[in-house]
């Protein structure tokens, strides 16, 4: 699937112009907005964490989907700024869910497994079909790079919610419904820090700056 226009530097064939890139954000943000209303209502109806942790991500990459339209065609150092602004958001995100997983820890009630289930397989669906847009964009700047990482942990995020509305299920607790949400927020959490670390090279804040237009592949992967 890696063919030659997936090896292109961000100053040479990162073309931010590109009128497919245009289409595939338009898409993924109309996409994520919509999922986000349904899992946004699922959540209070089957008093899911997870559902609900789900649901604010499909919101915070709707945000970051529109910012990327926004900055699209930008110079780098705009576009970084950006994606310092996305890194933040992504790891406030988490912590938050954080929080609020323990709140639930206390005073929390066992969820419904099965619209859990349900939902989480409709947005899976979802996040599938545009993580499959955006993966030859993978490998681009900061700003790309940002939404490849939303995209491909929203996928991640259904699948473990299903698997926290089987255990529901199995066992009646409401404990791998909060697992799973602090397996999201931990997810957002380590996208933010490559995210934010990419965009300061990128604003030459961090030694490598000089370098920009050739990161490794290696040098950039998650933690």
């Amino acid at each position: 699937m890696v063919g030659c226009t997936d090896c292109q530097t961000p100053s040479s064939a990162d073309n931010q112009s590109d009128p497919l890139f245009r289409r595939v954000l338009w898409v993924a943000l109309v996409a994520n907005f919509a999922m986000f209303l349904v899992e946004i209502v699922a959540s209070q109806l089957s008093d899911s964490m997870s559902l609900q942790a789900d649901a604010l991500d499909f919101f915070g990459d709707s945000a970051n989907y529109a910012i990327s339209l926004f900055v699209v065609g930008m110079g780098l150092s705009a576009r970084a700024r950006a994606s310092l602004f996305k890194g933040a958001t992504m790891a406030l995100f988490g912590l938050w869910v954080i929080g609020s997983a323990v709140y639930r820890a206390i005073n929390g009630s066992a969820p419904d497994p099965t619209m859990m289930g349900g939902v989480a397989l409709a947005a899976l669906v979802v996040n599938v079909t545009v993580a499959a847009m955006l993966f030859r964009y993978r490998k681009g700047d900061s700003n790309k790079q940002s939404i490849w990482l939303c995209s491909r942990n929203d996928a991640i995020s259904n699948i473990a919610v299903m698997v926290a509305a089987a255990g529901v299920f199995a066992s009646t607790s409401r404990w791998p419904d909060l697992l799973v949400a602090g397996i999201i927020a931990t997810l957002s959490i380590s996208a933010a820090w490559h995210v934010v670390r990419l965009a300061r090279v990128e604003l030459g804040t961090t030694p490598g700056a000089d370098d920009i237009s050739t990161p490794s592949e290696s040098e950039f992967e998650l933690r």
